[in-house]
């Protein structure tokens, strides 16, 4: 078994994060020296459907469109120092993103990278129709499904590694997959090795949405103070050979990692912190230890882990229709009671589409609810700068656009006063998800030809 320490960082939490944040975290991986991944998480629960909407406008698109943003300043010095790249950002199409990548290491001049595509995650085929329909039972009846994928787990990622892989691009697999794939790699676990798993998988739990854990999320000014907030620190994970690991980020940069951010990451969105469900392992954090080991330096350890689940989540994802967006701005005197006016004259003027949420932002926006219910409850506040924004779903794109016709009328139509009207129209997508059996979704990877 390998005992020597592997770091990984990660640069991205999210479709759409910032793109400067690799260089820092390459930078610190190669300085502390030692065996490095480089990962990218950029997928969230309907990133996907958003991927195969684009993939049907354009049979090369439907993965991470920032994909050159990210990996165009660190790719040379990865491939150099022998810092490897997992992640998720193959979203609906990683043979797409793969070739992507080859052609960018071309473009600097670079060696050919062995690149990885992780398959099997994407149910939308022939093969899995009845598999879903099973899974999914009565509610399955009348979707129109535009994406259906199971949460893959770690093995196959850690096979392609193994196998020699500089980077490995993946579709759905789940957000700790991606730090547990390189540690079983690295370290030659068993697969059913539940402990280190459960370790290496909180490990990837505290690294998958980036900067939150470096205190990005956790900022709350005059209660929760984090420097440096304009220049964040992204995390870094340094994993020891039991699957214990450091919390740490690059020197000089932002943000703070102590044991509050790190405890309130470890917390989010585990629905029972001692049974959380993943593809590799059941984790169990009702024991664990975090602590302080000097600046920005946090340890985790003592996290538990049972057997793996025997199935699979599958999101699906299916069109519900359309959201149309209207907004408009009131301010100076009486503002705010021009602004629920107005609200009132789009109601009548939109009656029988169905439900119109009206949000008086900088009054009701927040705390306001799809009935109208809040606004009907609390008085006039005087607001003298109001910004009214209407919305309205309908499973009929042209219905759905007389909202935005009926907004832009106010601009004569009334109340006085009103400018800087803005309006938009997209597709609304709901999600449904359900189990699948383990060995009806297995992962593999396949290397780039």
């Amino acid at each position: 078994m390998n005992r020597e320490l592997l770091r990984i960082g990660c640069a991205a939490g999210f479709s759409g994060d910032r793109t400067d944040a690799a260089a820092p975290v390459v930078d610190a991986l190669i300085a502390a020296g030692g065996p490095a991944v480089l990962i990218f998480e950029t997928l969230a629960e309907r990133t996907l459907a958003l991927a195969q909407l684009a993939r049907r406008e354009n049979p090369d698109a439907g993965y991470e469109p920032l994909l050159d943003e990210l990996l165009r300043p660190v790719l040379a010095r990865c491939l150099q120092h022998g810092v490897r790249i997992v992640s998720n950002f193959g979203a609906a199409n990683p043979v797409g993103a793969a070739r992507r990548i080859a052609a960018l290491a071309q473009e600097l001049g670079l060696r050919a990278p062995r690149i990885a595509v992780i398959e099997g995650d994407d149910l939308m085929g022939e093969a899995h129709r009845a598999l879903l329909a099973d899974a999914l039972g009565p509610q399955a009846q009348g979707l129109k499904i535009v994406s259906a994928n199971a949460y893959l787990g770690a093995e196959a990622i850690a096979d392609a590694l193994l196998a020699g892989a500089d980077i490995v691009v993946a579709g759905r697999v789940a957000d700790p997959s991606l730090t547990v794939g390189p540690a079983l790699a690295h370290f030659g676990w068993a697969r059913d090795d539940w402990d280190r798993l459960a370790r290496a998988t909180m490990a990837g739990h505290l690294l998958e949405c980036g900067a939150q854990v470096t205190g990005g999320y956790y900022a709350d000014p005059g209660y929760k103070d984090v420097p440096g907030m304009a220049n964040l620190g992204y995390p870094i994970a340094e994993i020891d050979v039991d699957g214990h690991c450091v919390v740490t980020k690059p020197l000089g940069t932002g943000g703070r990692i102590d044991e509050h951010t790190v405890k309130e990451q470890l917390l989010y969105e585990l629905h029972d912190p001692a049974a959380y469900l993943t593809p590799d392992v059941v984790a169990d954090i009702g024991e664990a230890q975090v602590t302080q080991l000097g600046a920005d330096r946090v340890r985790l350890s003592g996290v538990r882990g049972h057997a793996r689940p025997a199935t699979l989540k599958v999101n699906v994802c299916h069109e519900t229709g359309w959201l149309a967006e209207g907004e408009i701005s009131y301010a100076g005197p009486r503002a705010e009671a021009r602004a629920r006016l107005a609200a009132e004259v789009l109601r009548e003027r939109l009656k029988g589409l169905g439900p119109m949420r009206a949000d008086l932002i900088g009054v009701s926006s927040v705390f306001a609810d799809d009935a109208g219910d809040w606004l009907a409850a609390h008085a006039d506040s005087g607001a003298r700068d109001v910004r009214l924004r209407v919305a309205l779903h309908h499973a009929d794109r042209q219905q759905a656009e007389r909202l935005a016709r009926e907004v832009t009328a106010l601009y004569t139509c009334g109340p006085a006063g009103g400018g800087g009207v803005r309006t938009a129209l997209r597709r609304r997508l709901g999600t449904v998800s359900c189990t699948v059996p383990r060995g009806s979704a297995p992962g593999r990877y396949v290397f780039l030809s």
